[in-house]
């Protein structure tokens, strides 16, 4: 309602800074904005799972996905957790979330295609979906002494954030693809590809130049899950290592098939608009 009363009022007002303080300070109850609503799931997760200990909240694109990986594997690896729940969810048919990625031109337009086939149609390229993934990282001794299953092996975990204007997000990609130490040989790919245009090409030049590499853009079958996009694509790599099966190709016209059994995949975020980041999930 907010939303659509500062909408309204910018259509006689051209002062849209003041009418934009104007009505957050009066329309809105501070306690209540939506940045706490990730605060609210990370507080109902604990409760209802009985998960206790430190919580870190990161929210806003594909980034945050990618930082709470990062920094889990990193605390786990300094010896600072043992284990550490990690993941994120997304709710698409919020209408002030649909209105935020069409205000910035990025929502899709016209008949839908798969994510590497909205190259100058119509809009940004993006389709959005609502999802989720949570995963338990651990220290492997801390995980066998309970007794549990072990999927799969995170390997680096790498981001970065390019000045996208300044045309510096092939490069970035290409040298997180180079920190990443990639295995040999044919290399299953579980691509976070949003379908944003600029984006989403810049990956598809980075992967096209190995031709290893076997890419799978996961939302062509899901849509664009913001926070959970990384996530979602680490969960899907090591549930394609653990089985030793790979994904069939989910658009036949792009992606190259996988023979074989994979034992490491490499998990893509390239978020659609700022902050880049991938990780090597391994054969545990």
């Amino acid at each position: 309602a907010v939303d659509s009363a500062i909408l309204a009022a910018s259509e006689s007002r051209n002062d849209r800074d003041v009418l934009l303080n104007e009505k957050l300070t009066t329309e809105l109850r501070p306690t209540l904005f939506l940045a706490q609503l990730s605060n609210l799931l990370a507080g109902n997760i604990s409760i209802v799972h009985k998960v206790t200990g430190s919580s870190r909240t990161f929210m806003g694109e594909e980034g945050a996905g990618v930082s709470a990986v990062e920094t889990a594997a990193a605390r786990i690896r300094s010896g600072q957790s043992t284990h550490v729940l990690v993941g994120g969810a997304f709710q698409t048919e919020h209408s002030d979330m649909l209105l935020g990625y069409e205000l910035a031109g990025y929502l899709h337009r016209g008949p839908w295609r798969p994510v590497w086939q909205r190259q100058g149609a119509e809009g940004g390229g993006v389709v959005t979906g609502s999802g989720g993934a949570f995963l338990v990282l651990e220290q492997r001794e801390h995980a066998q002494s309970r007794g549990r299953k072990i999927y799969a092996e995170l390997g680096p975990v790498v981001s970065g954030r390019a000045r996208r204007r300044r045309g510096e997000l092939n490069a970035e990609i290409a040298a997180l693809l180079k920190q990443a130490a990639l295995p040999a040989g044919e290399l299953l790919t579980i691509s976070g590809a949003s379908g944003a245009h600029a984006a989403t090409a810049a990956e598809k030049v980075a992967l096209d130049a190995n031709p290893a590499l076997a890419v799978r853009a996961f939302s062509t079958l899901t849509g664009h899950m913001k926070e959970a996009q990384f996530p979602f694509a680490v969960a899907l790599a090591a549930l394609a290592v653990d089985r030793k099966a790979p994904y069939p190709v989910f658009d036949a016209t792009v992606e190259q098939p996988f023979e074989g059994a994979p034992s490491s995949v490499l998990a893509t975020a390239i978020g659609y608009h700022q902050f880049e980041g991938l990780g090597l999930i391994k054969a545990a």
